[in-house]
């Protein structure tokens, strides 16, 4: 299954028989809330996603992360409230290069949705291409789809902290991050022992879109990514990471996702911290 979906290629695929269902997932750490945004042009029919309250469990602790799995029962009520019916193809967009659309892409697969698209390049594609934008908030009839988590690979805290002794793990926050010179978040700067630095930005030409999967391909393997070698991501909060996730599924690889990521481990008393390093 295809990982990305052109901006002329959705315009055609809105206009035939069966159309996609459009997930719009504005969301960043500078600007969490992005309806606003979304209200003040968006792909046609594109439905809003809160990022915090429908792809992250609202109600947690510290030390289960900032952005923790919502549970199924959470998430099929979510996936309802977009529209998507059972059987439908899903494609998720953002203006950030998909950074934080990929968590719904991620989520969705997850929860055993088969055909779910990110719009390569984002809305700045959409609008590139010369394709209407829409304002306001888009009303969907309910859906009945139901969310049925382990259709990818997840590690827990535990599973990260072994994954570097037999396979990669994969940090894919910005670098200075990685290396404890900043931490703008977290009560801890550094990252997981073992890690290796491999920034979302990274995955992206200077339009937002996603590097060709060969040129992926080579970036992975020279951080250690093989075929038949276990690969895992993780960020901040397990947004981002499921964007290495989706870089990964581009160049040929599967990788887990794991969850928690730096919020959780940082605030997990005991973990060991790592420094330096890129």
């Amino acid at each position: 299954m295809d990982v990305t979906i052109t901006a002329d290629a959705l315009a055609e695929a809105l206009g035939g028989p069966t159309p996609p269902v459009l997930l719009d997932v504005r969301w960043s750490l500078a600007e969490p809330d992005g309806r606003p945004a979304y209200r003040n042009g968006h792909v046609p029919g594109a439905v809003f996603v809160d990022l915090e309250t429908e792809l992250a469990r609202a109600d947690h602790e510290p030390a289960d992360g900032r952005h923790p799995l919502p549970d199924e029962a959470a998430f099929t009520a979510s996936m309802r409230r977009w529209g998507i019916r059972s059987g439908d193809a899903v494609v998720a967009y953002d203006d950030l290069g998909n950074q934080s659309a990929a968590r719904a892409w991620w989520l969705l697969r997850h929860a055993g949705v088969a055909d779910v698209r990110l719009l390569d390049g984002g809305l700045a594609a959409w609008r590139s291409a010369g394709l209407p934008l829409e304002t306001g908030d888009a009303q969907p009839a309910p859906g009945d789809a139901t969310a049925r988590y382990g259709h990818l690979p997840v590690v827990d805290i535990d599973g990260a902290e072994r994954m570097p002794r037999s396979g990669v793990l994969l940090d894919a926050r910005a670098a200075a991050r990685y290396r404890g010179e900043v931490e703008p978040v977290d009560p801890v700067a550094g990252h997981i022992p073992g890690a290796a630095s491999a920034p979302t930005a990274g995955n992206l030409d200077a339009d937002g879109r996603f590097l060709p999967a060969d040129v992926l391909r080579d970036r992975y393997a020279a951080l250690g990514v093989e075929h038949g070698r276990p690969v895992a991501a993780y960020c901040g909060s397990g947004v981002t990471a499921a964007h290495a996730v989706a870089a990964l599924a581009i160049a040929g690889f599967d990788a887990a996702l794991y969850p928690g990521s730096w919020s959780q481990w940082s605030n997990t008393p005991g973990r060991p911290v790592e420094t330096g390093g890129a």
